[in-house]
C-alpha cells in the first residue's frame, strides 16, 4: 500500500504533501522535504523499527509506502477520523455499531479490513470523500 503525494517549491521552501492524509512538511531542498515527510510518517505511526519508503515518480509526484500495510491502514483511518473531528464512539455509531471497539480494532491494528470493510470504515469517518485506488508505475 502506498499513498501518493507531490513535492513542489513555494518561495524558498520545498513542500511535500500527502493529500489523502492531509499532511504537509517542508525543507530547504526537495530531498530534505521528502526526508522530513518520511520522518513525519514514521513518527505518526510510532512503531519501533517501522520504516517507510519514498518512491519518486515523474515531475513532482511521489508515493510513500511500506511492505507492512497494517500500520498504513491504521494511520489512514486515524487521520480521517481525526480530521473529521470524530471520537472512536462517534465513528462506531456511524457504522451502526453499539461499541466503539467495532471501529477501534481496525484503527488500532488488531484487525485488517477487507477492501469492502475499509471502504465502509472510511465512509463512516469521511462520508463526503472518495478514496481513489489506482495502479501506479514508478521508476
Amino acid at each position: 500500500m502506498r499513498f501518493s503525494g507531490r513535492v513542489y517549491k513555494e518561495g524558498k521552501w520545498w513542500l511535500a504533501e500527502i493529500p489523502v492524509l492531509e499532511t504537509l512538511t517542508q525543507g530547504r531542498s526537495r530531498k530534505e522535504a521528502l526526508e522530513m515527510l518520511s520522518d513525519m510518517m514514521e513518527s505518526m505511526i510510532n512503531i519501533k523499527g517501522f520504516k517507510v519508503e519514498v518512491l519518486l515518480g515523474s515531475q513532482n509526484e511521489f508515493e510513500v509506502g511500506s511492505k507492512d500495510i497494517k500500520p498504513l491502514i491504521r494511520l489512514l483511518l486515524q487521520r480521517k477520523r481525526q480530521t473529521s473531528g470524530l471520537s472512536l464512539s462517534e465513528a462506531a455509531a456511524r457504522l451502526g455499531a453499539s461499541s466503539r471497539n467495532a471501529y477501534a480494532r481496525y484503527e488500532q491494528g488488531r484487525s485488517v479490513p477487507t477492501i469492502e470493510k475499509l471502504d465502509e470504515l472510511l465512509r463512516a469517518v469521511s462520508p463526503n470523500v472518495d478514496i481513489v485506488i489506482q495502479k501506479s508505475v514508478l521508476a
